[in-house]
């Protein structure tokens, strides 16, 4: 799915009303219908409305939303932000058809005109929609700052008020939304951490905007979807043998952290690695043998570190390099030495990044095409400092440009940038993942997938996908407070089943 900016849905709009064709008011008049459908699924039709509305087209879809509203007997009252201008030509239309209803209407001229908000009624969100450009100031603030201390639920119609669609709105007023009702496709504002407060729950509604403007346009983003993923996956062909699937080398554990490589090793194999085997300090060595049969072993000089890079690191598949590693400085020197002397594609995450950001000159010795991993606090380790969200993203994408690799940004709507700019949004996952281990579980998944027939790319969006499938599908079986990291790999099955029937 793509996910397009303000202009790009604007012009949607556009190309929908000249191709099919339809006037505005009318695919207005689908937006307003679409959301009533949404209230009453949600079984919001036995509750009064306030609805506050601008003088824009968001505004208008208010309008058609209370005429819809009242039609069927709810309760409403229409409360019109006044800015001295008329409006425009689509919510003139609204505002005359609703002098026909009961609706009572009320126009805001100033804080005097705020009325006392009933306690029970449902606020609806249509002051300003997708089209600000500018910070909320005077009798607009005022306004969305008593809706939001009311403590009623706020439905947002398009996106809560204030809130821009492609750039940081940290330390602005916005509509603090407990539902969005958005149409066709998400919003960059939406997929960001910094939001959550404001965006609620998000929920995009089919509106019938003509398809044929997608094959004309590249939006900011995609999001990953199941069509996009069942479009990558591929299935496994009779004939195949273990060879065919990569031999994974995986870099991993030091004493007190084998349980990191545990992890990472065991998502490997169940993501279908052909050959898996396992660098690690001697101390593990009873560890893995027993935990993981399956695995082979290389095993490094020293007890408790890694200090040696095995012989002809080459002839492995993939490197998965990081989980559990430390970071003591023989360990420096070993990671220094593998990426010299391995040149296809690795996935590095956890301490192999935070060696990286101790020597980002070493970045510049990443084989191509390699998949780094790391959480916002370890990229902001590797990159410097962002000032928002929307910051942290762009650099993501410089950074992905200039050294020619993969990073996948963890969160709770990983983004992937790609060496060529594009990026995408993971839609799977859920907080339960926010648990030590999960990240070691994704190295394993990335390793065996980057050894297997898929391109780099593909590896990653694929992984990432499954990655938060298997952590939705545990969340169900045990909850998202008591799931642990070992229960995604558990999952793994169910995940890769869903996804081959996509």
């Amino acid at each position: 799915m793509e996910i397009l900016s303000a202009e790009q849905i604007r012009a949607w709009d556009q190309y929908t009303m000249e191709h099919e064709p339809i006037l505005s008011i009318d695919l207005m008049e689908r937006a307003a219908a679409s959301c009533l459908s949404w209230l009453e699924r949600g079984g919001y039709l036995d509750r009064s409305f306030s609805i506050y509305c601008g003088k824009g087209n968001n505004g208008g879809d208010g309008l058609a939303l209370a005429r819809m509203l009242s039609a069927l007997d709810c309760p409403v009252t229409v409360h019109i932000l006044e800015f001295g201008n008329i409006g425009t030509e689509d919510f003139q239309a609204n505002l005359a058809r609703l002098h026909s209803s009961p609706v009572e209407v009320r126009f805001v001229q100033g804080p005097e005109h705020f009325h006392p908000i009933p306690p029970d009624d449902i606020l609806i969100d249509a002051l300003l929609g997708s089209g600000l450009n500018r910070k909320l100031e005077g009798v607009t603030a005022q306004l969305v700052d008593h809706l939001n201390a009311s403590g009623n639920e706020i439905i947002a119609i398009d996106i809560p008020s204030g809130l821009f669609v492609s750039k940081s709105s940290k330390g602005n007023t916005a509509v603090r939304a407990t539902h969005t009702l958005s149409f066709q496709v998400y919003k960059p504002a939406f997929l960001m951490p910094e939001n959550e407060a404001w965006v609620g729950e998000v929920h995009i509604l089919d509106i019938g905007l003509h398809p044929g403007y997608l094959s004309q346009v590249q939006g900011e983003a995609e999001l990953l979807d199941a069509a996009i993923i069942g479009a990558i996956y591929k299935p496994r062909k009779s004939f195949s043998h273990k060879g065919n699937f990569g031999h994974a080398l995986l870099v991993a554990g030091s004493y007190g952290k084998m349980g990191a490589a545990v992890l990472a090793a065991n998502a490997c194999l169940r993501t279908g690695a052909g050959l898996l085997t396992c660098d690690i300090p001697r101390c593990g060595y009873s560890i893995l043998q027993t935990a993981l049969p399956e695995a082979m072993l290389v095993m490094d000089p020293d007890e408790c570190i890694h200090t040696a890079v095995p012989d002809s690191p080459d002839k492995y598949s993939v490197a998965g390099v990081g989980p559990g590693l430390g970071q003591e400085p023989p360990t420096v020197a070993f990671l220094h030495q593998l990426l010299q002397r391995y040149r296809k594609p690795m996935v590095l995450d956890a301490d192999a990044l935070n060696i990286l950001a101790a020597h980002p000159d070493w970045l510049e010795m990443l084989p191509p095409y390699s998949i780094l991993t790391p959480h916002p606090k370890e990229f902001e380790r590797l990159f410097g400092p962002s000032a928002d969200d929307y910051g942290r993203l762009d650099k993501a994408r410089e950074q992905s440009r200039r050294l020619g690799v993969i990073i996948v940004l963890k969160g709770h709507y990983t983004f992937v940038a790609m060496p060529g700019g594009k990026g995408y949004f993971n839609s799977t996952g859920n907080p339960g993942m926010a648990k030590g281990g999960s990240g070691d579980v994704l190295t394993g998944i990335l390793t065996a997938l980057l050894g297997q027939s898929y391109s780099p790319g593909e590896a990653a969006l694929l992984g990432v996908y499954l990655h938060g499938l298997a952590g939705d599908l545990a969340a169900e079986v045990h909850s998202q407070e008591a799931m642990l990291p070992s229960d995604l790999t558990a999952n793994l099955g169910k995940a890769f089943q869903i996804i081959q029937k996509s």
